[in-house]
């Protein structure tokens, strides 16, 4: 079975890769757009650029399965704060989605995000690390390493994996 994660990010693919470990799948990952903006500023932008990314890998690339794992902001009575999404996709268009954890971003963050500067190089700006979006994330930093990026994907990985195998064996969707 030829696995994609619609990203080069290899946060995302190591974090889907985790959840195929002893499967004789090819997991790889690829440049495919989201369709939205390069930085989410809702759930459902977030959530729809996961899903287009997984679709993508299947129409566009030709995968059996496609990954999407996307991260946003979103702001919720007058506090921004980050949000994660993921969905999986078949050849015969299962979807399946899925939200991981959100948590509150600094005040300050809110005008810049919502002027165009993506969450990865603001925090670049106020911290001064290069990226971040490729190491443990703005999820490890504000968690000070008690979650990381990473984990956080698996865990969406494996939920959306673990809903695709229940409804391939009771055909329940």
């Amino acid at each position: 079975m030829k696995v994609i994660v619609g990203s080069l990010n290899p946060i995302k693919i190591e974090a889907v890769q985790e959840v195929f470990l002893n499967a004789p799948y090819l997991i790889s990952g690829a440049s495919v757009g989201s369709k939205v903006r390069s930085q989410p500023l809702s759930h459902q932008e977030t959530r729809q650029g996961a899903i287009n990314r997984a679709k993508g890998c299947v129409l566009d690339l030709g995968a059996d399965m496609g990954f999407g794992l996307e991260g946003g902001v979103f702001v919720d009575d007058g506090l921004i704060y980050l949000c994660n999404w993921g969905a999986i996709v078949d050849r015969e268009n299962n979807l399946f989605v899925v939200s991981g954890p959100t948590f509150q971003l600094p005040s300050s963050f809110m005008k810049p995000l919502f002027e165009g500067v993506e969450l990865n190089d603001l925090m670049q700006q106020k911290i001064g690390v290069q990226g971040l979006g490729s190491k443990e994330g703005v999820m490890g930093y504000f968690t000070k390493g008690q979650i990381n990026r990473k984990e956080v994907f698996t865990q969406m990985a494996r939920i959306l994996w673990g809903q695709y195998l229940f409804q391939k064996e009771q055909n329940f969707h």
